[in-house]
């Protein structure tokens, strides 16, 4: 949710949508921290000080209480003690949010992959940097996202020629430590559906197995996964993070995301328009645990068919309470096996010299979507073509070739071919995802080339230089 967002805001427009601010505040704080306690291994006081009470307002926060129950894995959450929410964690699945009396049921999977060879470190400890050059971008990057209340970065990873360069955590954060995906998950998504594409249950381009668009005749019965993929359904729910939204209410408050975004009249003729939604990603999220038998099923597949042989072995899914992937938003990893699952797009899918991926799947994930100005192929933000995005982020320094997976709060996971890299920057932040990304850029500049001198500017002064350049 949007940081500025405060009790007298929610107050004022809560007629709108009654109730639904402050049960999106209390969904909110109630899975943050319980997957922060029970999936992260965080302090759950420290992480509502640091990052729930500025996303849902300084001043909501005072109202909002927290009881973290440790024997019974789970979290509730009180705004002014009304609208309870509470989040529990099950083996194998993490933490879900509960109503009435439904609980989910535990997944009957191993906590933890045994760990794998791909990206294998000799070393527990973080891998320090042996050239200057790099340490001083990390010196920078963590130095710079600490900047007032801020607390930016958690973990740095940079991989080149498929060996670690050099990676950092902040305090309380390690090689071993999960940690949030955030909308990264919708690149783990694409891969899920790339898989059954490539074993023909999916068709890519065909009517999308939604079964509440089957009838000819309903305008969303000519949506594809294609389409779903990339964003330009016309799945309306938009990405604002208000707290007011529907995407939010689809996140913190409803049972059935995939049912949820899949019942909502879409705007446009299918193709034709680009709107960034965690909506088609829900819905995506349902076929996979439709054609996959629900949690335990999406769980097996995904263990089977892409953590285990892309090296993941801390990946964990969230589910809702349906039985479908939280695939639009809550992935956990750590830092370095999100580097593993940047090496597998970098290297055409292959992973420990086996075809994880269909061939050509990451080509056509980077390829840019044409009605999306924002610089968006399928899964991934894409630095090629001539998008606006993708001329912005150019400016800033990514280099022309390259594409990342982004998620809200400060996640970043960037694929760069060219370069032969792979960069990883996780964080808990509440800055503005624009400056999330130009923070990230300023890292890859620094980590490639001639350190930028701090005289020439912080990276919310490069993104302002280059929203003028490019006439953002």
């Amino acid at each position: 949710m949007k940081p500025a967002l405060a009790l007298a805001l929610l107050a004022g427009l809560a007629g709108c949508a009654p109730g639904q601010p402050f049960r999106t505040a209390t969904g909110f704080t109630a899975h943050v921290l319980c997957s922060e306690t029970f999936v992260t291994g965080q302090d759950p006081d420290r992480s509502f000080a640091e990052y729930v009470a500025p996303s849902i307002g300084r001043v909501a926060a005072l109202a909002t209480r927290y009881r973290v129950d440790r024997d019974g894995q789970a979290v509730e959450a009180r705004f002014a003690g009304l609208f309870p929410a509470r989040a529990v964690n099950r083996a194998g699945r993490g933490c879900t949010l509960v109503q009435g009396g439904q609980m989910p049921a535990p997944l009957d999977l191993p906590d933890r992959l045994p760990a794998g060879s791909v990206l294998a470190s000799a070393l527990a400890a973080p891998v320090p940097p042996g050239d200057p050059r790099i340490a001083a971008a990390l010196d920078r990057a963590f130095a710079e996202a600490a900047d007032g209340p801020d607390k930016g970065r958690r973990a740095i990873v940079i991989v080149r020629h498929g060996r670690i360069l050099a990676e950092r955590y902040a305090p309380g954060i390690g090689p071993d430590t999960r940690l949030l995906s955030w909308s990264m998950a919708k690149s783990v998504t694409n891969a899920l559906i790339g898989l059954l594409v490539a074993e023909g249950q999916l068709a890519l381009h065909g009517p999308a197995p939604v079964p509440a668009w089957a009838a000819p005749e309903d305008p969303r019965h000519a949506v594809s996964i294609d389409m779903l993929l990339r964003q330009s359904s016309g799945q309306p729910f938009g990405s604002a993070n208000s707290g007011l939204d529907r995407a939010t209410r689809m996140l913190f408050q409803e049972v059935d995301m995939a049912g949820y975004a899949a019942a909502a009249r879409f705007k446009g003729r299918p193709g034709a328009q680009w709107s960034y939604t965690d909506g088609n990603y829900a819905i995506l999220s349902g076929i996979l645990r439709d054609r996959l038998g629900g949690a335990q099923g999406v769980a097996d597949f995904a263990r089977r068919r892409l953590f285990a042989p892309a090296g993941m072995a801390s990946a964990l899914q969230e589910f809702d309470l349906s039985g479908a992937p939280m695939g639009a938003t809550h992935v956990y990893a750590t830092a370095r096996d999100w580097a593993r699952f940047g090496l597998l797009y970098l290297n055409d899918g292959r992973a420990g010299g086996r075809q994880v991926l269909p061939q050509g799947w990451a080509a056509y994930s980077a390829r840019p979507t044409a009605v999306a100005d924002q610089g968006y192929g399928a899964g991934f933000w894409t630095n090629r073509g001539n998008s606006r995005g993708a001329r912005l982020r150019r400016c800033l320094g990514m280099p022309p070739g390259s594409y990342f997976a982004s998620g809200h709060s400060g996640q970043t996971l960037l694929i760069l071919p060219e370069q032969d890299m792979v960069l990883v920057s996780l964080g808990f932040s509440t800055a503005p995802d624009t400056l999330s990304t130009a923070r990230a850029a300023l890292l890859v500049r620094d980590v490639l080339g001639p350190q930028i001198a701090p005289e020439e500017g912080s990276a919310a002064m490069m993104l302002q230089r280059c929203q003028v350049a490019i006439g953002a």
